[in-house]
């Protein structure tokens, strides 16, 4: 029986769920994030590796993280990807055989709505690869007398006052969404026009999580000399949609050593994806 959305949740460990992938599927996600063979064929192209994108790690753990959800009480069509963050335990390879593990790590009541945090962990015999960390916006679900939890500018660092430091241009293609579901997020509010527009949407959306490979495809780049090795963390807030077929600007200022701020923008300048924080390391892995 699905589990009603409560604090009771808190600290609730699921099953290990069996976990793995294949060249394929690395090289379908990079696709879906709109890697291009012209500049990022390492990504695409099994004679040259393939080299794993470091944000591939959401695929596997929302499929873990799914496991989880899918025994809580929750609308699809009500439910919003609010935050998401990936830590690298190491390199992720371009086949892998293990296993995953969710647990809840947060549930917030917001009044209108609920927030549910996952976090889920993959590992092998070598020890654990990764975490993922996912907080799940639940529209209507809340009201079940739980604390509200941080407010979004309790934990906002804010963009420096100058320039960024770097700025990546990228643009997604019209059937973006149609290529990306096909890693695994099946949520039908991002092909579905009669399901997005029953969830209150005008169309399809992009999936956060696409927009979200595509600012680590321009941290890669801009931080890490298109190294995945180089690339240890990327968490950040999703806050507004993204719709297939619009251009997406990543502006990216370094902080301290080896952390930088990064934020996505839509075509006119709205904010997409914010508080994007990126730990990379300044040095280049051993050959």
């Amino acid at each position: 029986m699905a589990q009603p959305i409560s604090t009771d949740l808190v600290g609730q460990a699921y099953d290990p769920v069996a976990v793995g992938w294949q060249d394929f599927d690395v090289q379908l996600y990079a696709l879906g994030v709109g890697c291009k063979p012209e500049a990022e064929l390492d990504f695409l192209y099994e004679n040259r590796g393939p080299k794993v994108l470091p944000t591939f790690a959401v695929i596997p753990s929302m499929n873990v993280m799914t496991s989880a959800v899918s025994q809580l009480q929750i609308n699809l069509a009500m439910l919003l990807h609010g935050e998401q963050s990936v830590t690298l335990h190491r390199p992720l390879p371009s086949r892998f055989k293990g296993q995953g593990q969710a647990r809840i790590s947060e549930v917030w009541d917001k009044g209108k709505a609920a927030v549910v945090g996952v976090e889920s962990t993959l590992s092998d015999a070598d020890g654990p690869l990764c975490t993922s960390h996912a907080t799940l916006f639940i529209r209507g679900a809340g009201g079940f007398g739980g604390e509200r939890g941080p407010s979004a500018a309790d934990t906002t660092v804010p963009v420096p006052d100058r320039p960024a430091d770097h700025v990546i241009e990228d643009q997604t293609r019209p059937e973006q969404a149609a290529l990306y579901r096909l890693s695994g997020d099946r949520n039908p509010i991002h092909i579905d026009p009669q399901f997005a527009r029953f969830g209150g949407f005008e169309r399809p959306f992009l999936h956060g999580l696409c927009t979200y490979g595509y600012a680590g495809r321009a941290a890669l780049q801009a931080l890490c000399g298109g190294d995945p090795a180089r690339l240890l963390a990327l968490g950040g807030r999703f806050s507004a949609q993204v719709y297939p077929g619009d251009g997406v600007t990543t502006r990216i200022w370094h902080l301290d050593s080896g952390q930088a701020l990064l934020q996505v923008e839509s075509a006119d300048g709205e904010v997409v994806f914010s508080n994007g924080l990126v730990h990379f390391s300044e040095e280049s892995a051993p050959a």
